[in-house]
């Protein structure tokens, strides 16, 4: 089995929080994951930065308005509650 950070040395994994879920399931599987589609069509979000309503289509996504940072994982994304912010003032590595 590949060691996609779950229970490897690299921590973190699809059941993380915060900053560390968004870094997680940007780099899991080799990036692979980040863009891919939600399942239905995403899922309805509000901003944890600025409050803002929006639809998060992939696993990691920004805000429209403010662009706060938020992910998901697969196995949690059934479940807006799930939606983890990486934290004001982030930027994701294609960013900086």
């Amino acid at each position: 089995m590949g060691d996609c950070g779950s229970c490897g040395p690299s921590g973190g994994g699809p059941f993380s929080e915060g900053l560390e879920l968004v870094e997680f399931v940007y780099n899991a599987h080799g990036g692979g994951v980040r863009n891919a589609p939600i399942p239905d069509g995403g899922l309805k979000a509000k901003c944890h930065g600025c409050g803002e309503s929006f639809i998060l289509k992939t696993f990691v996504g920004k805000c429209p308005k403010c662009g706060g940072v938020h992910a998901v994982s697969p196995p949690r994304c059934d479940d807006p509650d799930n939606i983890q912010f990486a934290g004001a003032g982030y930027k994701l590595p294609e960013d900086r």
